[in-house]
């Protein structure tokens, strides 16, 4: 199986990718804007391709409820990263964004990726990226981005869970997005309790049987919290076993807060892969 992220391809029959994740907000629910700094947020991208990142996501707004942030303040977070991250590394750039207006910008700013949490709910969303020559994320959620989602229900979670990212991922394609160019997410803690999210990451394989990329973004996530106990600084293991598993499964993106990590993770992982199917 290939990826492909705007010039650059990927051989992920074995090797799981890594996206460093880069947020350019004031609160996230993990570094709580810890590099919100433009110098700190620099020197982050460079500890995280240091560590062996393939790729590097920025996002202007959390995923979870908070202020307003409209769309001139994201494109403010956002452009300004994006035109620096592509200055200073060859590697793609991923922009963590819902609006096609941000992602339209971030493409023209030198973005190859768009990684939509809300499965493309603006209409004008694919349609930018295949103009762009973007690859796109489906990620399922069951409302909507920044809405509260305290006791979602499901009639068959992991079958509903994967017609969602069915129809999300033909959407692109008929928007003229390549198949190699687009990956799909379950969505884990996305209008999900932590038994569901444990359920889906569980069932990663039906995700695989799809036919697209699995992209796996369990890093550090409420879920894994409440497995082991720890609040969210201290979910480094919680957050590396769900990769090994991810990967195990099929899973071959993997969305890191600890990039090194996620990296000796994938790599480990990939001889053993490569070792089994004999090619080793």
């Amino acid at each position: 199986m290939q990826l492909a992220l705007g010039p650059h391809r990927f051989d992920i029959r074995h090797r799981a990718l890594v996206m460093g994740i880069l947020n350019r907000t004031p609160d996230s629910f993990f570094d709580q804007g810890g590099y919100w700094a433009f110098d700190a947020f620099l020197a982050k991208a460079d500890e995280l391709v240091a560590d062996g990142a393939d790729f590097l996501d920025v996002g202007g707004v959390k995923a979870g409820p908070g202020p307003e942030v409209t769309e001139q303040e994201e494109l403010d977070r956002v452009l300004p990263a994006v035109e620096a991250l592509v200055a200073r590394f060859d590697l793609p750039v991923s922009v963590d964004t819902w609006r096609a207006s941000v992602a339209r910008a971030a493409y023209a700013a030198g973005a190859v990726v768009g990684n939509d949490i809300s499965g493309f709910a603006d209409p004008d969303y694919l349609a930018v990226a295949a103009e762009a020559g973007a690859s796109v994320v489906a990620t399922h959620i069951r409302l909507a981005p920044r809405v509260p989602d305290p006791e979602p229900t499901y009639d068959d979670l992991v079958p509903d869970v994967c017609a969602f990212l069915a129809d999300r991922a033909a959407r692109a394609e008929a928007a003229g997005i390549p198949r190699e160019q687009i990956m799909v997410d379950a969505g884990l803690d996305l209008g999900k309790t932590e038994p569901q999210s444990l359920e889906l990451l569980r069932a990663s394989d039906a995700l695989v049987e799809l036919g697209y990329p699995v992209f796996l973004s369990a890093s550090n996530k409420r879920f894994l919290g409440a497995l082991v106990g720890t609040e969210v600084t201290d979910r480094r293991e919680a957050s590396l076993a769900s990769h090994a598993l991810g990967i195990a499964l099929g899973c071959r993106v993997l969305r890191a807060h600890d990039v090194r990590g996620s990296r000796r993770v994938s790599d480990v992982m990939a001889a053993i892969l490569a070792a089994r199917d004999g090619e080793v």
